[in-house]
């Protein structure tokens, strides 16, 4: 098992601060921050913290490609039907779902608790989601059955003579509109 970074037994202060340095200077300079660094009392080489600096950049990128991904799934459901939400947690799930993947193709050097704390964090993440998918379905399916109610007892309406036909056309069309945009 490979021995935790120097960076990683920092105080989580100084890591913070680092991780804006390295951010702030385009992702360069790691002599600066070394040296730096070694000011705060922590003797790290330029070459460490470079490391750090990579998978920052990695894991930046990651979240800018997943809100690039958001926002093409918003521009491509304009209409409002709240499918976004469903598409984000298909995407989410599916992240994770990769991950755990990755996970089980990990080398045997990985800490057996260490890997089995990130098993439960991500159980504790899918079940977040599944319980946010069968919530917000629940609410569609509850939102569409009422907006049939609705267009069911315009209809009725009408049939009894109790509202014209345009009137009832204009009804629905209010009903519709208002509500089955937002399901």
């Amino acid at each position: 098992m490979p021995a935790p970074s120097k960076i990683d037994m920092m105080d989580e202060a100084t890591r913070a601060e680092l991780d804006r340095r390295i951010v702030a200077n385009g992702f360069g300079g790691y002599v600066a921050l070394s040296e730096w660094l070694v000011e705060q009392g922590y003797e790290i080489g330029k070459s460490t913290v470079g490391e750090r600096g990579r998978r920052l950049k990695q894991k930046m990128g990651q979240i800018r490609a997943s809100t690039e991904a958001a926002k093409m799934i918003a521009a491509a459901a304009p209409d409002d039907a709240d499918e976004r939400s469903n598409a984000i947690i298909s995407l989410v799930q599916t992240e994770i779902f990769e991950s755990l993947l990755q996970l089980e193709a990990a080398t045997d050097e990985e800490d057996p608790a260490k890997r089995v704390e990130i098993l439960g964090k991500a159980a504790k993440n899918i079940a977040t989601l599944t319980r946010a998918s069968v919530t917000r379905n629940k609410w569609a399916m509850d939102v569409r059955a009422r907006v049939d109610a609705a267009t069911a007892a315009v209809d009725k309406i009408q049939k009894s003579g109790g509202l014209s036909a345009a009137g009832a056309r204009e009804l629905r069309e209010k009903i519709l509109g208002i509500n089955r945009a937002t399901v």
